[in-house]
């Protein structure tokens, strides 16, 4: 039996699409190994968003070829969006690679493999506009998982591939979503992390309206469910029942994921967003009064072109007017067939780097200032690590897995991993709490 090892690289979505493989794998044929080492198959799992992002995905990729001369591997395949978006260049320059999936193909896994043992390099790009997916039946189920509610994006910003790779927005019916939740939640899973491209579209395409609002109230009935967290809440179409739905649900975090990409609206138009300085500020005001302990991140972009001095200054006065709970910042990525790889007035590298760093300074300031008003307060913890003896890593509702900070949790007794309790905040750091069990 081959053994076969995945490498994932990029955002939580392709967390997603490597399950959708391991879980269509076939088990008579193939077995998983974590370790890269042993395998005769390695699929490493691309992601092509940004060149940060392509270098690494090329990186891992020359890496695992390597133990073609010096290991067991037989074959090495690729997926993803990096496969999906350059196919044909990775085919003709990199002659390890023995076949490739693109985006809408996942669960052809076996069948770009077993082409793979026959001797033929397959590449497998089905149209991704057809994308659908099977409710996930995963083996491995951890007590945070996430679960896809669409795939693709209507939006059309001017800065991004995502639609070209991945097509516009395919909702998952509601039913097809609660049974996926139900089987986890079944099998240990307390927290679940709904994510899309634009969780705030979902169900528009369906159903002809926006739906997650009801979404959520479906999934709220499941009893064994306790924590509801949602990533990538598009300012644009964040109605005012989805606001009330964060109120009055005691399932749903209290934590909002809402890429901004930036505030002035000379920038936002050139990016082709469908929002307005207006329109965030009203949002942002809207949540705080509303839930007066909502957590807000966001993510910036910093150097698209255009971007003058008076436009980074807005951005970094309104940072400081708004002191939002989590930022994330990047800067500008050119990326080819996109509008803005031909826009006038690119900012110079080193120009972008500066304005990347001074974001970053301005909110490591506010990180901390906001981190040091927790102390006194009392938080539910879900418990993730033993770190030593009396020592423990764990998230509240403020922190996302793996982007946002951990908790630091002191017990004289055991805690057992992967439950909840209640942890009285004793000390702060820049992005970071520590405290103890009450």
């Amino acid at each position: 039996m081959n053994k076969v090892h995945f490498i994932t690289l990029g955002c939580s979505k392709n967390d997603i699409d490597t399950t959708t493989m391991k879980s269509n794998l076939n088990s008579e044929s193939y077995e998983i190994t974590p370790n890269p080492n042993d395998a005769n198959v390695i699929v490493v799992n691309t992601c092509g968003f940004i060149e940060a992002a392509k270098e690494e995905s090329i990186n891992t990729i020359l890496e695992a070829a390597k133990l073609k001369e010096n290991g067991n591997l037989k074959k090495l395949v690729l997926a993803g969006c990096l496969a999906q978006r350059y196919s044909k260049e990775l085919m003709e320059e990199i002659p390890e690679v023995d076949g490739i999936i693109g985006t809408g193909s996942f669960k052809d896994i076996n069948s770009v493999i077993n082409s793979a043992f026959d001797g033929d390099r397959k590449v497998l790009l089905e149209d991704f506009n057809e994308y659908t997916q099977d409710i996930n039946y995963k083996s491995d189920v951890q007590v945070t998982e996430y679960v896809r509610i669409a795939e693709g994006c209507n939006n059309n910003c001017s800065y991004c591939i995502i639609p070209k790779l991945r097509g516009r927005n395919k909702s998952r019916p509601i039913e097809d979503i609660v049974k996926e939740v139900e089987y986890l939640t079944g099998n240990g899973t307390r927290e679940i992390i709904l994510i899309a491209q634009n969780s705030t579209d979902y169900g528009i395409d369906l159903y002809k309206e926006y739906k997650l609002q009801d979404l959520i109230k479906e999934l709220s009935k499941i009893h064994l469910l306790k924590w509801i967290r949602i990533l990538y809440l598009y300012p644009d179409n964040f109605t005012d029942g989805l606001i009330n739905e964060f109120k009055t649900n005691s399932k749903l975090l209290k934590y909002v994921d809402i890429p901004m990409q930036h505030i002035s609206d000379n920038v936002l138009k050139r990016m082709n967003r469908r929002t307005s300085k207006n329109q965030i500020e009203k949002l942002i005001n809207q949540l705080r009064s509303n839930i007066p302990e909502i957590a807000i991140r966001t993510t910036f972009i910093v150097g698209f072109p255009g971007e003058t001095e008076e436009d980074f200054e807005e951005l970094s006065s309104f940072l400081e007017e708004y002191k939002l709970d989590r930022v994330g910042a990047f800067a500008y990525s050119r990326e080819e067939d996109t509008v803005a790889y031909s826009m006038d007035n690119q900012i110079d590298e080193d120009l972008k780097n500066e304005r990347l760093s001074a974001v970053m300074d301005i909110q490591q300031e506010i990180s901390s200032e906001i981190m040091s008003k927790k102390i006194g307060s009392v938080l539910e913890v879900l418990i993730e690590e033993k770190i030593s003896g009396e020592m423990y890593s764990g998230r509240s509702y403020l922190d996302a897995p793996e982007i946002d900070g951990n908790i630091y949790v002191a017990s004289e007794n055991n805690l057992e991993l992967g439950s909840f309790y209640k942890v009285k905040i004793l000390n702060s750091l820049e992005f970071d709490l520590e405290g103890e069990v009450i």
